[in-house]
């Protein structure tokens, strides 16, 4: 089979940056099962991944994928060969930039019934980030129209990320407002379901002017020190607030002191890289997400399509993704 070998050092523009090597067929032991892969969705973790490796470090990427079982270890029960599955993988192993893919079954469900592989390929990252961040971290219930009458701060809400938590919180009920630095990206989040979209500039100002003084919650998915202070005014009293990228730098953990504010991580790859005794959760909840996309609930974020996994095709993507203008998602289809 073929994979695109990443390697550090370079540039994503760099020739070498991206390679392809033939390799021998995967062989699925204990619980995995191995994926004809049909189609890889690009996400920030990829660059991110990329940038930190040493020079001459070698990796496949790539944690975004929907394609076919084509066989199971002995272990694996859950799917049967020909069953499309789709799945974000796990950070510690080989990612799905390659025509065949071994990933454990536990965080794979079957693709949604009602989307192209490409649109399947589009959700399971930022799905599982999004639901993860809202409804275990957070703390608010997921079932429709369970939370009426609470509020949530979406920080990027156009990226992919923010596209889904927009999703899933309007689905539970939630009053969404979100920011948006562009009006297609404004108009993105409101055909999401956010009911308020506001500038990315002095967020107390534009959150109040809008009629929303306060939040009850702030899902902030990217620039987390630039908006740091104005998070801890606009959050209500005993409000939480969940953090997803790197600050540059340290921040001042006690703006947040006089609110009694909850502060948690979501990092979508903790329960597969330490092995958590809930790590078959995320195969529920990519269900989860499947079905309400199936009910016309929730849409696929695929704005944006590549064709054949070649390193052009990557290094494409990883240079697309840099840019920081993305609206919606990536997907490469093989």
């Amino acid at each position: 089979m073929q994979a695109i070998i990443a390697t550090g050092g370079f540039a994503p523009s760099d020739q070498q940056a991206f390679t392809v090597e033939n390799r021998p067929q995967p062989v699925p032991q204990g619980r995995d099962i191995l994926v004809g892969v049909k189609a890889i969705g690009m996400n920030p973790v990829d660059g991110k991944v990329f940038e930190r490796m040493e020079p001459g470090q070698r990796r496949v990427l790539g944690w975004d994928a929907c394609g076919v079982v084509l066989a199971s270890g002995p272990e694996a029960k859950r799917f049967i060969p020909g069953q499309p599955v789709y799945y974000a993988g796990d950070l510690t192993r080989d990612g799905a930039n390659a025509e065949q893919h071994l990933v454990d079954e536990r965080i794979v469900a079957a693709a949604p019934a009602s989307l192209s592989v490409a649109d399947a390929a589009s959700l399971p990252l930022t799905s599982l980030t999004a639901w993860e961040g809202l409804f275990d971290r957070l703390g608010f219930t997921p079932a429709e129209d369970a939370n009426r009458g609470q509020s949530l701060l979406i920080i990027g809400g156009a990226g992919g990320v923010g596209s889904m938590v927009t999703q899933l919180a309007a689905w539970a009920g939630i009053k969404v407002a979100a920011t948006a630095g562009r009006p297609e990206s404004a108009q993105w989040c409101r055909d999401n379901g956010a009911s308020v979209v506001v500038g990315r500039g002095d967020l107390t100002t534009n959150l109040a002017a809008a009629g929303l003084p306060e939040v009850d919650a702030i899902f902030c998915t990217t620039h987390m020190e630039e908006h740091w202070q104005a998070m801890a005014q606009v959050l209500a009293p005993q409000g939480g607030v969940l953090l997803i990228d790197d600050p540059a730098g340290p921040l001042d953990i006690t703006v947040f002191k006089r609110k009694s504010a909850r502060i948690c991580w979501e990092f979508m790859f903790t329960r597969s890289m330490f092995r958590t005794a809930d790590m078959a959760r995320q195969g529920f909840i990519l269900e989860s997400v499947a079905r309400l996309v199936d009910q016309g609930r929730v849409r696929a974020t695929r704005a944006e399509t590549l064709s054949g996994l070649s390193p052009e095709t990557i290094r494409a993507a990883h240079l697309r993704q840099r840019t920081g203008t993305m609206v919606g998602k990536q997907v490469i289809v093989l």
